[in-house]
């Protein structure tokens, strides 16, 4: 999770200084009748109380203090084959989880329920849900429905017919995280946001494929910029893709926007790509919730995310689900 998790919250505070696209703003009620499309303007509803992990299961130091003991580190990490297979084990649990998701999507449930079955989920599997209380965020997972670009709490609010949500799920297991999210349409979704989430997984994809030893991390973000614009789409750069590993979040970090930042790929690094893609304007807004972020123009985006291994001759996605 983009963002913080897929998009990591520190990393989201520097970008905004840099490029002023985010400002904070008052919750106000849902309303219809957009330019964008058919669907619903989306701002939060109630939240209930912060689920208790139970003591029997392993937990990341901001577990309790809601701070990690330390940051991640400040130049990429290259991992060891232990370290490399600990990444696989949370990373797989995490796309298993995501693929779960699916079954429960539907007209009429609420975030808020997503939330209790993936939190159920991960604790079945002897993990920990990352998100939770990681710098206070209060849930398991991030629900982040239509104009909501990141960072979306789950909450009371039932799904609507036409709706898209990224879902992103991220998991500490054998003292690693593994992180990744996807999109789902619930019931009948227009023509435009089924576009945009095709072309969204088309950017990743070939974020992806360019993925490999003595790449140049800049790329990324040239490849998703130029599709995305091609198809009159625009990435959101306040949010960035982030290394991981025994940390939630750490170097390096990883701009979705064209930019010619310094820094190569290496055998042996971690990290997610997680691309936000706007039907309109690139601004967003932070709520008084202090993370739900939402286009102040009220367009619909759409985000996906894998983390992936650098190898020898290319790259693994390791939340790539069977």
């Amino acid at each position: 999770m983009a963002q913080f998790f897929k998009i990591y919250f520190l990393n989201f505070l520097k970008t905004v200084s840099k490029t002023r696209d985010v400002k904070i703003s008052r919750a106000v009620h849902t309303y219809n009748n957009n330019y964008f499309g058919k669907y619903a303007i989306v701002r939060p509803w109630l939240v209930s109380e912060k689920i208790v992990i139970p003591a029997y299961i392993p937990q990341p130091s901001y577990s309790e203090t809601s701070i990690p003991e330390k940051d991640g580190p400040i130049t990429p990490e290259i991992k060891d084959e232990y370290q490399i297979e600990c990444m696989r084990q949370s990373c797989k649990l995490a796309s298993h989880i995501l693929y779960q998701v699916d079954t429960l999507i539907e007209p009429g449930i609420t975030t808020d329920f997503l939330d209790k079955q993936v939190h159920d989920m991960i604790i079945g599997n002897g993990a920990y849900p990352s998100p939770l209380n990681y710098h206070g965020f209060p849930k398991s997972i991030c629900t982040s429905v239509n104009n909501v670009a990141c960072h979306g709490i789950p909450d009371s609010r039932p799904l609507q017919e036409g709706d898209i949500i990224n879902v992103d799920v991220t998991v500490y297991l054998n003292g690693c995280h593994g992180d990744c999210s996807a999109m789902f349409q619930v019931g009948e979704v227009d023509s435009e946001g089924k576009r945009l989430i095709t072309i969204t997984e088309l950017c990743l994809k070939s974020a992806i494929e360019i993925c490999k030893p003595d790449q140049h991390f800049c790329n990324i973000g040239n490849v998703i910029e130029d599709i995305a614009n091609k198809h009159n789409f625009n990435v959101i750069p306040a949010f960035v893709g982030h290394g991981i590993g025994t940390y939630f979040h750490g170097a390096p970090d990883i701009f979705h926007f064209a930019n010619n930042y310094p820094g190569r790929m290496q055998p042996g690094m971690t990290f997610t790509i997680e691309p936000v893609l706007s039907q309109g304007m690139t601004q967003c807004e932070i709520l008084e919730d202090g993370w739900t972020a939402c286009t102040v123009d009220n367009s619909r985006t759409a985000q996906i995310e894998h983390t992936i291994l650098i190898t020898n001759d290319g790259c693994e996605v390791l939340t790539l689900y069977p």
